[in-house]
C-alpha cells in the first residue's frame, strides 16, 4: 500500500474522538488562561501549563476538523447525523467550559445590564455602571458606546440576570438556528449537505468563537439564515423582517436585504421588478426597525453609535496601513470605498453567482476590507458560502482561512505578548504536531504490516 493511500485514508470515526479529544484540552486549559473573572484569572507564572494545553487542543480541532473534510468529499461521505452528533461532541466541553478567546461576553451583560436599569448605552461605556461587572470588560472599551442593534440590547437585557450562563444560552439557540435552517439553504444553494454542514456548523470558528465565546454574532446569523430561508420559500415580507432583525443585533446583516429583494423579483413579473421588489423591502425593513425599536424602548441613539472606534491596535488590513503610513482615516475611507465597489460587481453578476452566493461574497468583503477584523467575523461569510459557494476556489480558501484564524487568538482574549506565544506555539502546538505525527506513522506501519505477504 502507498503512503499517499494510508494518509488519504480517513476514518470519521476516528476523526469525531480527536476533535473531542481537543475540545476537551481547550476547556480544561480555559479554567486557568480562559476569559475568565478578573479575581479568578491565573497569574503569568500560573497559567503556563492551561495555555499549553489549550493551545495544544486547538491544534488537534482544527487538524480533526480538516481531516473530517477529506472524509466528506470522500466516495463514501459520512451521514448529516454522524455529523450533527459529531457537532455535539465536539462543543459539549466548550459548552460546560469558561468562556474563551474573547472577553465581549462581558461586555454583553454590562450592555444588558445598563439597559435593564434604563441607562443609555448609546451614549455611555461601562464606566457608566462600575462595580465588579463592569471591571470585567477590557480597559479599552470602558468608555465607548455599544454599537448594537435594539433587538440584541433587548436579548442581553433578558439574558443578564444569569449571567455568563444567559449569554451563552443566548448563542446556543443563535447556533442552533443556524443549524436548523442549514440544510433548507443548502437544498435550494444546490449545495451536498455533508459538504454545508462540514464548512458552515462544524467549522472550529463556530465552535470556538460562538459555542465558547459565546458572540452575539450567533443570534446575527441565525436570523439572517432563517430570514434567507424565508425568502426562498416563498415570504418575501417575513423574510425581510428577519433580515431586518439581524440588522439590528448587528449592522453587517443588513447586506442580506439585497439577498431577499434579489429573490422576490424573481416571483415579479413586468419591468423594473428588482426595482419593486427593492421598495417593497426596504418598507417592510423601516416598519420592522422602527416597531423593534420602540418595543426594546432604546431609542435611536445606535445609528450614532455605529461609528464606535475601533482598538488602535486592530490587526485589520486598512488599519495596518494606516498605522504603517500614520494616516488611519485614509486608509479606512478607501476600505470602504473598495467594499462598496466589490459589493456592487457582485451583485451586478447575482443571477450567474444566485443571491445567497453573492451575499456570501459581499460579506466577506465587510470583513477583510473594514476598518476592524476578529476571527469570528469571517462566520458572516462563511455560512452563506457553505450553502451556496460552488466547488472549487472559494471554498478551499474558506477553508484554509478558517484554520488560520482559528489559530490567530489566545484563549484570554487579550494581546498576547512574546511569553505566551512562545508557550503556545512551541509548546502546545509542536506537541500536537507531534502526536498528529506520531498517529500517521503508527498508522503506516500497521498498514505496511498488514500488506505483506
Amino acid at each position: 500500500m502507498l503512503v499517499r493511500d494510508v494518509v488519504a485514508a480517513v476514518d470519521p470515526r476516528r476523526c469525531r474522538l480527536l476533535g473531542f479529544a481537543g475540545s476537551v484540552a481547550i476547556a480544561a486549559g480555559g479554567m486557568s488562561v480562559g476569559a475568565l473573572p478578573v479575581r479568578d484569572a491565573a497569574g503569568p507564572d500560573d497559567g503556563w501549563l492551561g495555555l499549553v494545553a489549550s493551545y495544544f487542543g486547538l491544534v488537534l480541532l482544527v487538524a480533526a476538523w480538516w481531516r473530517l473534510g477529506r472524509a466528506v468529499r470522500g466516495p463514501e461521505p459520512p451521514e448529516p447525523r454522524f455529523l450533527l452528533v459529531t457537532l455535539g461532541v465536539w462543543a459539549a466541553p466548550l459548552v460546560l467550559g469558561p468562556p474563551l478567546f474573547s472577553r465581549d461576553v462581558y461586555s454583553y451583560l454590562v450592555q444588558g445590564t445598563m439597559a435593564g436599569a434604563h441607562m443609555d448605552v448609546y451614549a455611555y461605556g461601562a464606566d457608566r455602571l462600575g462595580g465588579r461587572l463592569a471591571a470585567e470588560v477590557p480597559q479599552v472599551w470602558q468608555h465607548t458606546p455599544t454599537p448594537y442593534g435594539p433587538v440584541f440590547l433587548a436579548v442581553a437585557r433578558a439574558a443578564a440576570p444569569l449571567g455568563v450562563t444567559g449569554m451563552r444560552l443566548v448563542a446556543l439557540a443563535g447556533v442552533g438556528l443556524m443549524i436548523a435552517i442549514l440544510p433548507a439553504l443548502a437544498r435550494r444553494g444546490g449545495t451536498d449537505l455533508p459538504t454545508a454542514l462540514w464548512l458552515g456548523a462544524l467549522n472550529p470558528l463556530l465552535l470556538l468563537h460562538l459555542v465558547a465565546g459565546a458572540h452575539n454574532d450567533a443570534v446575527m446569523l441565525g436570523l439572517l439564515g432563517a430570514g434567507l430561508a424565508a425568502a426562498a420559500a416563498g415570504w418575501p415580507l417575513g423574510a425581510a423582517a428577519l433580515v431586518t432583525l439581524a440588522a439590528l443585533v448587528k449592522v453587517p446583516a443588513a447586506l442580506g436585504l439585497l439577498a431577499v429583494a434579489s429573490i422576490w423579483s424573481y416571483r415579479l413579473r413586468g419591468r423594473a421588478r428588482l426595482v419593486r421588489a427593492g421598495l417593497a423591502t426596504l418598507a417592510v425593513a423601516a416598519v420592522t426597525t422602527v416597531a423593534a425599536t420602540a418595543a426594546a424602548g432604546t431609542g435611536y441613539g445606535w445609528i450614532s453609535a455605529l461609528g464606535t472606534p475601533v482598538s488602535a491596535h486592530n490587526w485589520a488590513l486598512t488599519s495596518v496601513l494606516g498605522r504603517l503610513t500614520g494616516d488611519g482615516p485614509a486608509w479606512h475611507l478607501l476600505g470602504a470605498a473598495a467594499t462598496a465597489v466589490i459589493v456592487l460587481l457582485v451583485w451586478r453578476r447575482r443571477h450567474r453567482l444566485g443571491p445567497v452566493y453573492a451575499l456570501g461574497l459581499s460579506l466577506a468583503a465587510v470583513a477583510l476590507l473594514g476598518p476592524a477584523i476578529r476571527p469570528w467575523y469571517a462566520l458572516w461569510a462563511l455560512f452563506p458560502l457553505a450553502v451556496a459557494a460552488p466547488n472549487g476556489r472559494t471554498r478551499r480558501w474558506a477553508a484554509v482561512g478558517s484554520c488560520v484564524l482559528a489559530l490567530a487568538v489566545l484563549p484570554d482574549g487579550f494581546e498576547p505578548d512574546a511569553r505566551q506565544l512562545t508557550l503556545a506555539v512551541c509548546g502546545g502546538g509542536l506537541a500536537a504536531l507531534a502526536l498528529l505525527a506520531w498517529r500517521t506513522a503508527s498508522r503506516l506501519r500497521a498498514r505496511t504490516t498488514e500488506a505483506l505477504p
